[in-house]
């Protein structure tokens, strides 16, 4: 974690929300300005005699410092954890595999797979067609750009860097931090890395290389910020696809009716169009999953018509085309045409639009599923469609803008129309779906104010209905169908978006190969330099279209990564003010069990974001509230950078001070992809299962310490045998010593110590560990309902049960110093601000009934 220079007060304020239990509580509704002192130092007097036995507001401040890092009991119980349960992927027979990459081709090949739709009328716009060589030398880009960017680099290259079955940028950036820490947000715990989707399979030992690289990296912050803006980025262009991609299909779908239905203009091209995206969008809100079946069979049957298509025009117009697959004619293109050759890449790089979904889309299917499906079916359909409208120009070289339906042959427009505008709608659906994932992932990771997200499916938890985000992208496509009422401008902007997510996902590629594969280093140079030179060449092509429309994506990707980059921003200010401000736990152990208040029946869950110490909210709600509950947890919901987290490994539990305390922090842990639909009455029962679960075995550890003290003193006495008195007299006191410290009444950090002592003494005696459920141990080592020293927590819990739970949630207002930057001021305490104001919190994100909230506001200077 990074050093914190910044220091300033910070104010509070409580405000009544309601209660839970059968009792009704009382709050003091005053609140205290963010230039007023701390609260722990306006205890003064008599009151805070009283309350905190004498101490002055001197010593309160000073037992607010934190006191050295020690080993974490939390990393104790995730290794037995993840011992316990070993999560292994089943293989995936031949048969599933075959039908997953029959399902592909619904799901992420619906976008490449419409580009027929508009690619070589927009390249011929910008290039006029007077000799065969203009033909050939598109096709031969067209092909070559299909065969390099999608085939050789997403099929074989990045489909690899997955993240545990998960692709996209933001699968890349977890991958990243798990290895090394460049994560913003610091709170990284060694109890996360083992989990058993955690750990990375190295295919090569360590090299000095890559550790060279993880040392550059984590040393420098401006590099970490510098990745979080890459990622950011990359995901602000994708939500850019996602308001381009209908627009620009369902656009080129209907275009086909101007000279099919006499009388249909641009006018009634705009206006059809804007209706499908209204219904479009309107119909998300029912979820895909009953649609979805029908996607597979409909895309199939539109990469049947293009390969049929292509075949027909190759028959009838002749096989001269296929000249082009010599890469000579792409030079004699550029030769003959110049400046208006390298323009037209801005066209020619549409063929490619949808390749970042094979990556982004992994997590729903296999590697193999989709390279199977891209090389036996979509690969050579594709080919066989642009060669046939090559084919096809070379003949007819004036119908040029309506292409693919005028090659169509004589009496099938109308069913290829039909499927094509299908088809149209699959590739917006599943872009549109993609976006409501990217921006559910930038929530979990702290990079998205957090919104309503509506589970659409009780299977499949990646189907998901964003609202806000849903009639933020309707409207935003009816707005460039109705300003730019053309394709052709649309592709300027469209390619923009486009060529910016490969970069993207090149640039974290590489970072991957020299970081975590370890390849050869000369391989590894090999991909950034290949792919980025094309990639490049095709960006500056489409940016020289930024009066033509190409200021759209960039527009939409700025604004989207200013909202990103400043929540994620303001979350780590607030994140290291907690830290900052976090109780001691000497003053914990001053104020006694009573925490210096009335302990009253009832479980208080009191909900922060510290993995580690006691947060400063809870001193909030012993200054105000007249009582506290008799059972407290600190409950921690943290998104671990990992895909999913198994149900068996989500809760992590530790005691909080002794045992008398009732004191406990319980760590929910999810992944990115992980879907909390659980209610409140569900996630209650679930940690109380864990926590007593977490008691029994505790009970187990401090039994079988003990049998092994005994262990000790007998060897002790043996060794007296051979050993002076004086000797003897220092290992029975050591050994009495070590039994007083694992007694159930011991500190706590010796009941941190106790677990690690547990497995070093295990492995010195000869003596096997036992499993998580085991019954070996002696009947008199097993806590059961006699054993006093859990029988007496038991009853507390059930009693404090029967009372009902309390959701204690703190309101933290951040705000910048006055001596702090203008910028800082503005981004803070506006636009954050802001964003804070307008977006879920407390109990809509919790799902929990007002009458069981007590609210506490408080205000970080940062």
């Amino acid at each position: 974690m990074d050093r914190i220079e910044e220091s300033g007060g910070d104010g509070v304020g409580l405000r009544w929300v309601g209660s839970g239990g059968s009792s009704s509580r009382w709050v003091d509704g005053s609140e205290v300005g963010s230039d007023e002192t701390p609260p722990w130092s306006r205890l003064q007097g008599e009151d805070f005699r009283n309350r905190y036995g004498g101490l002055g507001s001197g010593s309160a401040k000073r037992r607010l410092a934190k006191k050295p890092r020690r080993v974490d009991s939390l990393d104790v119980e995730a290794m037995a954890i993840a011992g316990a349960h070993a999560h292994h992927k089943k293989e995936i027979s031949t048969w599933q595999t075959l039908a997953l990459a029959f399902q592909t081709l619904g799901v992420v090949y619906g976008d490449v797979g419409t580009s027929p739709l508009y690619v070589f009328s927009s390249v011929f716009s910008k290039v006029p067609i007077t000799s065969e060589v203009d033909i050939l030398g598109a096709l031969s880009v067209v092909v070559y750009t299909i065969a390099l960017v999608p085939l050789a680099k997403y099929v074989f290259i990045v489909l690899k860097a997955n993240d545990n079955g998960e692709g996209g940028t933001f699968a890349l950036y977890s991958l990243i931090c798990r290895y090394a820490n460049v994560s913003m947000l610091p709170n990284r715990q060694t109890a996360d890395e083992q989990i058993s989707s955690y750990r990375l399979k190295v295919p090569t030992p360590e090299l000095e290389r890559a550790l060279s690289i993880k040392d550059f990296l984590e040393r420098r912050n401006s590099l970490k910020t510098l990745l979080l803006l890459l990622v950011l980025l990359g995901t602000s262009l994708i939500i850019g696809d996602g308001i381009l991609t209908p627009a620009m299909s369902v656009m080129s779908a209907v275009s086909g009716l101007q000279g099919e239905i006499k009388g249909f203009g641009p006018n009634a091209v705009v206006y059809v169009s804007i209706a499908i995206l209204v219904g479009l969008f309107s119909i998300q809100r029912f979820g895909t999953g009953k649609v979805g079946y029908s996607f597979a069979p409909t895309v199939a049957l539109w990469f049947f018509s293009l390969a049929s298509i292509g075949i027909y025009n190759l028959c009838v117009h002749g096989f001269t085309v296929l000249r082009a697959l010599n890469p000579f004619y792409i030079y004699l293109f550029f030769m003959k045409n110049g400046r208006h050759a390298w323009s037209s890449l801005g066209g020619c790089v549409l063929c490619i639009t949808g390749a970042e979904a094979m990556f982004a889309d992994l997590g729903h299917f296999s590697v193999r599923s989709i390279q199977i499906a891209f090389t036996s079916v979509v690969f050579p359909s594709l080919l066989l469609a642009y060669m046939g409208q090559a084919a096809y120009l070379t003949q007819n070289p004036t119908s040029v803008e309506r292409i693919f339906y005028d090659c169509v042959p004589d009496g099938l427009f109308w069913p290829v129309f039909v499927v094509a505008t299908l088809a149209a709608m699959i590739a917006s659906q599943a872009m549109i779906s993609a976006t409501f994932s990217c921006v559910k992932q930038s929530m979990a990771l702290g990079c998205f104010p957090r919104m309503k997200i509506v589970h659409t499916s009780k299977r499949l938890m990646g189907q998901i209905y964003i609202p806000i985000i849903n009639w933020f992208l309707m409207i935003m496509c009816v707005l460039v169908v109705a300003t730019f009422r053309s394709t052709t401008d649309i592709a300027n902007a469209y390619g923009i978006a486009e060529v910016g997510v490969m970069m993207v996902s090149t640039g974290l590629v590489t970072l991957v190969m020299f970081l975590i594969w370890q390849v050869n280093i000369f391989l590894a140079l090999c991909f950034p330099i290949i792919f980025g030179m094309i990639e490049l060449i095709y960006l500056s092509a489409v940016l020289a279209k930024i009066l033509e429309g190409g200021w759209l994506p960039l527009a939409f990707a700025s604004f989207f990564l200013l909202v990103m980059y400043v929540w994620n921003y303001g979350s780590v200010l607030k994140y290291r003010s907690e830290v900052r401000d976090k109780i001691s736990m000497d003053l914990m152990l001053e104020l006694g069990s009573t925490l210096g208040t009335v302990r009253v029946p009832g479980i208080g869950l009191l909900y922060n974001e510290l993995v580690q110490g006691v947060p400063s909210i809870l001193g909030q709600f012993l200054l105000s509230l007249p009582a506290i509950h008799s059972t407290l947890v600190f409950v921690c919901i943290k998104y671990v950078p990992v895909p999913v987290v198994p149900q068996e490994e989500r809760f992590l539990f530790r005691r909080i001070c002794p045992r008398d305390y009732h004191m406990f922090r319980c760590v929910a842990r999810y992944g990115y992809k992980d879907v909390r639909k659980e209610d409140h009455h569900s996630f209650e029962q679930l940690l109380l299962e864990s926590l007593v679960k977490f008691l029994k075995s505790e009970a187990r550890n401090c039994a079988l310490e003990a049998h092994l003290n005994e262990l000790d003193l007998e060897s002790a006495s043996v060794r007296q045998r051979d050993n002076d008195s004086a000797s003897v007299r220092w290992d029975i006191d050591s050994a009495s010593v070590r039994s007083r410290e694992s007694g159930p009444t011991a500190d706590v950090s010796d009941d941190l110590r106790t677990p690690l002592m547990h497995d070093q003494r295990l492995e010195q005696t000869g003596i096997s560990r036992p499993e998580e459920d085991s019954t070996e141990l002696p009947s008199s080592m097993m806590p059961s309902d006699e054993d006093p020293s859990i029988e007496y927590e038991l009853s507390a819990i059930r009693e404090a049960v029967e009372s009902g739970f309390t959701y204690l949630l703190g309101d933290g207002d951040v705000r910048a110093r006055k001596d702090s930057w203008f910028i800082k001021k503005l981004a803070i305490n506006y636009f954050y601000a802001f964003l804070r104001r307008n977006c879920r919190r407390g109990a809509a994100v919790l799902k929990v009934p007002h009458m069981n909230i007590i609210e506490v506001g408080m205000t970080y200077m940062v």
